[in-house]
């Protein structure tokens, strides 16, 4: 017997990048808007996500949040959407899921919020300068249409999910391979019939 699956998200959050996913994985879900503000903070959804953020997902007993672990888990329990390669060949796919997860976003965001870290304490940051890791991404982009390897992966819907937004927002720079990799993804059947539904979900006044 299938897994319940239940997606908790708000249209205008990083759910998106989890929305793709699971229209990627193309298995029947439940989806649950939550309003930003009081039920997004209450008791109710805190249960879920005790952040009081979305996106998060109930897959059966187990309650997953963060978009990169919700990404690999979806992979992982549906094995046959081919969105990770076969274990004991993921070094390269979990190697670029974490760096969006972790150096990328976090040089994004420090950017973005005005945060630049004194040259000596650079190593403190994780991520050194948002210009090398602009640089590590733009070389990352340039061996093949992929970035772990020659299929699409959950690694792309993160990281494809992250530049499409930094470019978009003007938060990442413009570099050879960005526009073009974006180009590629947002093409996949799965990422418009997301896009759709939460256009569709967005509140009347957002629209």
């Amino acid at each position: 017997m299938a897994k319940e699956l239940v997606f908790y998200t708000n249209p205008r959050s990083r759910g998106r990048i989890a929305r793709w996913m699971l229209e990627e994985v193309g298995a029947p879900y439940q989806t649950e808007i939550i309003a930003y503000g009081e039920q997004m903070k209450g008791p109710g959804y805190r249960a879920i996500n005790p952040m009081g953020k979305v996106p998060a997902i109930r897959h059966g007993a187990a309650v997953i949040t963060e978009c990169a672990a919700i990404c690999a888990h979806l992979a992982d329990a549906f094995p046959e959407a081919g969105l990770a390669p076969p274990p004991g060949e993921r070094g390269s796919y979990y190697r670029w899921l974490f760096f969006a997860a972790g150096p990328l976003e976090a040089a994004v965001m420090d950017k973005a919020m005005g945060f630049q870290p004194e040259p000596e304490k650079e190593g403190m940051v994780g991520y050194g300068t948002f210009t090398l890791v602009m640089d590590v991404l733009e070389q990352a982009l340039s061996n093949g249409s992929y970035v772990a390897g020659d299929s699409f992966t959950a690694a792309d819907v993160f990281l494809g999910s992250q530049i499409n937004w930094g470019l978009q927002f003007g938060t990442m720079e413009e570099r050879p391979g960005f526009a073009d990799y974006v180009a590629r993804l947002t093409a996949r059947e799965a990422f418009k019939r997301a896009a759709a539904l939460d256009d569709a979900a967005m509140p009347a006044e957002a629209q």
